[in-house]
């Protein structure tokens, strides 16, 4: 017998305001059919004014709170992977926290930017096998309009703002595959190639916000090789193989990414949750936007095997197996 984190409730929050790529095209060199065939993006959504990173993030816990059943006081952390918190400090999740009406237990945020909630996954898993948690929130939230260059055509297009969360629970299983819940995960990061990905302000640095910098091409080139590479070790030590999973629910960065990743895994496509047509890059929100969607369109069913995988900035990359 062993402990596994079984996930019991899933929701999603997304603004109301949706862009299309037409609303770009008014103010940059570019068009519709440029953004569509670079990124498979056709439109994403942006935080109205006054809407924060946990204001989205209480609406999506709360959809996965009504899913389990369960209250606030049901749950006994909270992990909110994050790069756009509303504050230095306190840390987001404690505002999650705050106002989900959850007066016990802890809440803690986890910085790893588009991989940051597969981290805040693997760190909910170490919780519960440990036994410090029974019942864990993990959340993506992102407001990357608030980090967007307008007049970079690379990269403004490409994001959007959004909010998904997962609620797992300590359930006894068997120590096979065939368990419900997390059976493995991957984590890595190579501080080398900073450059490639971030964000040109900081705290200590320049004491500004900063804005969202990039190159393109090499984080392409780095993505498809990572993200196929981290995919493979968390099946390998879930005893499994890539002909056994349902789903792929990749991070949404790109489709030309996604595509390519799953064909190195020899996965179909049709076997890959997409949704990057409707919300764009949102960072560690993509994942569990991505699932909460899959659910609710009847893709992904109790029993199914999971991969996600995602990289971001640090570079930071990893990968969850997980039998829904």
């Amino acid at each position: 017998m062993m402990i596994r984190a079984v996930p019991i409730g899933i929701g999603h929050y997304l603004p109301t305001r949706v862009v299309a790529n037409a609303e770009f095209e008014k103010t940059l060199d570019t068009t519709d059919e440029w953004i569509r065939d670079r990124s498979g993006i056709e439109r994403r959504h942006f935080a109205a004014d006054g809407e924060t990173t946990s204001q989205m993030a209480i609406a999506a816990a709360r959809a996965a709170l009504d899913m389990a059943g369960l209250t606030a006081n049901d749950i006994d952390a909270i992990i909110v992977a994050t790069s756009t918190p509303d504050l230095t400090f306190p840390s987001c999740a404690t505002m999650v926290q705050a106002g989900l009406g959850m007066e016990r237990g802890f809440a803690f945020d986890v910085q790893a930017v588009c991989a940051g909630f597969v981290f805040a996954l693997a760190n909910a898993n170490a919780l519960i096998i440990a036994g410090q948690a029974r019942r864990v929130m993990v959340i993506g939230a992102e407001t990357f309009s608030r980090i967007m260059d307008w007049t970079d055509r690379g990269t403004c297009v490409l994001f959007g703002d959004g909010a998904g969360a997962l609620l797992l629970e300590a359930q006894d299983g068997t120590g096979q595959s065939d368990d419900r819940g997390i059976l493995s995960t991957d984590l890595n990061s190579d501080g080398r190639y900073r450059d490639l990905l971030y964000v040109d302000g900081g705290v200590s640095s320049s004491q500004t916000t900063g804005v969202l910098r990039m190159e393109g091409r090499e984080v392409f080139r780095h993505a498809v090789e990572k993200l196929a590479e981290t995919a493979h070790r968390a099946l390998d030590r879930a005893g499994v193989g890539a002909d056994a999973v349902d789903w792929i629910v990749p991070h949404q960065a790109n489709l030309r990414i996604i595509t390519r990743t799953a064909q190195k895994m020899g996965v179909g496509m049709d076997r890959v949750v997409v949704t990057v047509q409707d919300h764009g890059n949102t960072s560690a929100a993509s994942i569990p936007l991505a699932l909460s969607v899959g659910v609710g369109r009847g893709q992904i069913k109790r029993g199914d095997l999971l991969v996600c995988e995602a990289i971001g900035g640090g570079l930071a990359w990893g990968a969850v197996v997980i039998r829904w």
